[in-house]
């Protein structure tokens, strides 16, 4: 990764928020701009120099990660430890930005007595993150690499989709069969959710056994080199009724058509647009009860959100997913999810598992 690049990409977004520098505690935005990946660290990101402060666990990991910045190893609270550096050096650090959305309250209190009044602390948030919103072709190749993963393990989860099983039964050997892959672990808990459940969009599995006949959702993805996947696919136990076959081809039809409305230029908001019409066309439009997609990268939800009436533009590099869904209560749901990049004209599916109806 070009840390390097990362940084000063940063860098010039300080001046014209009148900041001398932004303290990044957000640990994936701490990977994102400094490569370190351990677990506790804050990042000081100034005009003229970066300091990563963590502590004694990471000596080495840090330094042979974090060859952008300059690594303070500390024995105390990184964060403090940070606030007491700009106070020491507060004739170039009068305005510092801080990610107000990640901070705590506790934690901005112990930043502000370390400062002892000699900064003014500004929350900012976002900047590390829009930054993060369009990916460089490194990151993109560890995006297509973790979906192609999880792509192949659809196979397993099919393998053990079958009446009577425990939903739980699934998640476990799909994410047993994903640590033997190479995965270093899930993006998320995996969702099983079969029969009436699979009418909840976010039904992590659970003991309940999968009935003789129904949908049965599943929703997971894996972390590789850090980044996530995210795909989900439905299958039915039992032969479908043709009302049940109408949900799921109305579903892989907005699908298809929100995937087709990706392109550089166009707006979030059209491609959630393209979904929700063929939705409510089939007159199943009020049992859409989500966004079409979100941002996925180091996080399995990062900007931008594809949602109804969402400004933001597409730009290329920008991996995002797409997936629709209807959710009858007492009844069942259906949903299908690509991880997609946008590209100039169109889009890459980055996700290869098939999406036509199987029947176990």
């Amino acid at each position: 990764m070009d840390s390097s690049r990362r940084l000063q990409a940063l860098r010039k977004l300080l001046a014209p928020q009148k900041l001398d520098f932004l303290l990044v505690t957000h640990l994936p935005n701490v990977r994102y701009l400094s490569g370190f990946t351990g677990s506790s660290a804050v990042l000081l990101v100034g005009g003229r120099e970066n300091v990563l402060f963590t502590d004694g666990r990471y000596t080495r990991q840090a330094r042979e990660e974090a060859r952008a910045a300059r690594v303070v190893i500390v024995r105390e609270n990184a964060l403090i430890a940070a606030g007491e550096w700009l106070a020491q050096k507060r004739r170039r650090a009068t305005s510092v930005g801080i990610e107000g959305e990640h901070l705590s309250v506790a934690s901005e209190a112990l930043l502000r007595d370390a400062v002892r009044r000699h900064c003014r602390l500004l929350p900012k948030n976002g900047m590390v993150e829009r930054l993060r919103m369009v990916k460089d072709e490194e990151e993109i190749k560890s995006l297509r690499v973790a979906a192609q993963l999880g792509s192949n393990l659809f196979r397993t989860a099919l393998r053990a989709v079958r009446s009577g099983n425990p939903e739980t039964d699934v998640a476990a050997k799909l994410e047993f069969a994903a640590r033997r892959a190479g995965a270093e672990g899930m993006s998320f808990s995996t969702i099983v959710a079969s029969g009436a459940r699979s009418a909840l969009p976010h039904g992590h599995a659970s003991a309940t056994p999968i009935p003789r006949r129904g949908f049965v959702v599943l929703d997971f993805g894996v972390i590789l080199t850090g980044y996530c996947s995210d795909m989900t696919r439905t299958v039915h136990v039992g032969r479908p009724t043709a009302k049940h076959c109408g949900w799921y081809e109305a579903v892989r039809e907005a699908q298809l058509a929100a995937i087709a409305a990706v392109r550089a230029g166009a707006s979030a908001g059209t491609v959630d647009a393209a979904a929700r019409k063929i939705l409510k066309d089939n007159g199943l439009g009020r049992y859409f009860t989500h966004s079409t997609g979100h941002g996925v990268g180091l996080e399995i939800h990062e900007a931008p959100r594809i949602g109804a009436g969402e400004p933001t533009i597409l730009q290329p590099g920008m991996v995002i997913t797409i997936e629709p869904g209807v959710y009858i209560p007492g009844q069942g749901g259906v949903r299908i999810e690509d991880m997609v990049v946008v590209r100039e004209r169109d889009c890459e599916v980055l996700t290869s598992a098939t999406k036509e109806l199987i029947v176990v």
